[in-house]
């Protein structure tokens, strides 16, 4: 019971004192969401994040000192467990795109509504994946228009090494269908979809279906 009840701790990253103010006004509003610390930048973020060991971290992209893509890839790089979910204004950033390659859970633009951003906090916290626009393909497309003709063949190279159910499993999660949905599209359970869905992790070396859609997405011309 005592697990149960515990909170979800987050820290915010954000050079901006008033943006700061708002989201821990927004998460202090749900009794289940413990604001832990906030940090004015990324390098204050490192020495924070370490300290309080938090659940969530909310990082903002372009902050001085060190950026939030630099903060995201030290961070995940030393916890890869840490689920960071990205801050920006634009929703086709390509500083997201990066992060999102790197680890990060997803993104979410700075005006989410408050329900939508608690929402996000504990479908991350949850080990889910999020993303601030319903359609993940819109994004990855927005921003993956013309990849490098290097990245399009090591992501083409990566959809290789899948099975042929495992590459049915991959198409699916790059169109955003969530495990249920994939299990009836292909009318097999959802412990097998599971079971390949980790398969295709380990074989992309990822930590994330938003990482598995983005090499679908990058591999096709």
């Amino acid at each position: 019971m005592e697990e149960l009840a515990r909170h979800i701790r987050v820290v915010i990253v954000d050079d901006e004192a008033l943006v700061r103010l708002g989201l821990r006004m927004i998460l202090e509003g749900d009794p289940e969401i413990e604001v832990a610390g906030e940090a004015a930048d990324g390098m204050a973020a490192l020495t924070v994040i370490a300290h309080v060991s938090p659940d969530v971290v909310l990082m903002d992209i372009r902050m001085p000192r060190l950026d939030g893509l630099a903060a995201t890839e030290a961070l995940l790089a030393e916890k890869p467990d840490l689920k960071i979910i990205v801050l920006t204004t634009f929703d086709t950033d390509e500083f997201v795109l990066s992060a999102l390659r790197l680890g990060a859970s997803g993104f979410l633009l700075k005006d989410t509504p408050p329900a939508e951003l608690m929402d996000a906090v504990h479908k991350v916290a949850a080990g889910k994946t999020i993303l601030s626009q319903p359609d993940i393909a819109q994004l990855i497309d927005a921003v993956t228009s013309r990849p490098e003709d290097r990245s399009r063949a090591r992501a083409a190279d990566k959809l290789d090494q899948l099975t042929a159910r495992e590459r049915d499993i991959a198409l699916a999660i790059a169109e955003g269908l969530s495990n249920t949905e994939i299990a009836d599209q292909l009318f097999v359970s959802i412990t097998t979809v599971k079971t390949h869905v980790g398969r295709i992790l380990d074989k992309f070396a990822v930590n994330n279906r938003v990482q598995i859609a983005i090499c679908v997405h990058t591999a096709q011309p």
